[in-house]
């Protein structure tokens, strides 16, 4: 048994201190560009996004609606693989066809082909199947789908993509919440790495199995590790925080921690393009979402012949409906742009190196938000 000398931290518990701001840093000049799998140090990589947002690897998120609108607003979603092969590589099939771009998306993630960019879930149990099947559909980019990616399985898995398709698979892997578990991944061929474990808005692993890490050391530690690799291989790779990210000052923080992209389940789910349903109660409209780890999604095909659930790693719930996509990503990436003006940065490789932060205490975090009630004035019907 061993207990590291440490506490383990969330994004919450950090700030940003302000950079001198520079003639250079206008939003027209700042580049939230981000490389999504691994490269030759200064080299570019293979497929990189203009938006370093993805959506997670789960039903109530991922649907072809939501992936073509994220890819014409610069980021990618992950078809979700808890169905069967024909449907998942329809699914991507469908996002290939749809139309690009238009003027107003001069961001889209798109292939050498001018076809919207999409990714696809697969786990480490049927991805002899599964990985050609999404690959013929045209998947750009594919992600092992584990709430723990520290196992042999998943190198497994790397490896024969690796063996059987080469420079045409791009798997990233995950999630790991130490350096160890990163370099495994890394060494085993990962595209990229998904950092967190338990931090998920719907997730209840640390609950259930007592396992996980505060995001931000999490993060922090894998960053660490990932730029030792780089350093001593000239290779790097990228690395996705998935978790912990309660809204968009916590996005801020994890890209100025190191995080290359960010994986989303809930901020996606809330909107139009989403796949669930959308409910009135009481007067306030929602939007049905739950984990992939809960009742709702768990059953016989994906967690093998078992044919009955033993325990939960999620829930199933509502979140407040916010309307359609691509005002949400353009008011997030605004956010960001600000965040990075004011750090003095204008490349996300820039925010890694120069961003300065800070733990807040207690008593400093009560004073992160409002603290005032905020009343709209009662206006008289005959005015």
């Amino acid at each position: 048994m061993k207990i590291l000398p440490e506490i383990s931290r969330t994004l919450s518990e950090y700030l940003l201190i302000p950079g001198l701001t520079t003639e250079e840093c206008t939003p027209d000049n700042v580049d939230l560009g981000a490389p999504l799998v691994r490269h030759r140090v200064g080299e570019e990589a293979p497929v990189r996004i203009a938006t370093p947002l993805v959506s997670a690897v789960m039903q109530a998120v991922s649907s072809p609606a939501l992936a073509a609108a994220l890819a014409r607003a610069g980021g990618l979603s992950f078809i979700h693989q808890n169905q069967q092969i024909e449907d998942q590589a329809a699914d991507v099939l469908a996002v290939k066809h749809e139309h690009p771009a238009d003027g107003a998306h001069h961001r889209a993630s798109v292939d050498g082909e001018m076809r919207l960019r999409v990714g696809a879930g697969i786990n480490s149990r049927d991805f002899k199947d599964r990985i050609p099947a999404l690959l013929e559909a045209g998947a750009d980019v594919l992600c092992l789908d584990s709430s723990d990616g520290y196992s042999v399985h998943q190198a497994r898995t790397l490896e024969f993509a690796r063996e059987n398709h080469g420079d045409d698979a791009f798997v990233g892997a995950g999630n790991v919440v130490d350096g160890r578990a990163f370099r495994y991944l890394a060494d085993a061929g990962a595209a990229f790495v998904k950092v967190g474990i338990g931090g998920g808005a719907i997730c209840t692993t640390r609950a259930q199995k007592g396992i996980g890490r505060g995001q931000a050391s999490a993060l922090l530690a894998v960053v660490e590790e990932r730029d030792a690799y780089a350093r001593e291989t000239g290779v790097y790779v990228p690395l996705c925080c998935d978790g912990g990210l309660l809204n968009d000052s916590h996005m801020a923080v994890a890209l100025a921690m190191g995080a290359d992209f960010i994986m989303l389940g809930r901020y996606f789910a809330r909107l139009d393009e989403s796949p669930s349903r959308k409910l009135q109660i009481d007067g306030q409209w929602y939007k049905e979402y739950w984990g992939e780890g809960s009742r709702r999604a768990q059953n016989a095909a994906r967690y093998g012949q078992r044919g009955r659930m033993v325990f939960e790693e999620g829930v199933d719930g509502y979140v407040p409906y916010a309307g359609g996509l691509h005002d949400n990503v353009e008011r997030t990436r605004a956010k960001l742009i600000s965040t990075m003006i004011s750090c003095g940065s204008t490349t996300l490789r820039d925010f890694h190196r120069d961003a300065v932060l800070v733990p807040v205490s207690a008593e400093s975090f009560k004073q992160t938000g409002a603290e005032i009630e905020v009343r709209r004035p009662a206006i008289d019907a005959g005015e």
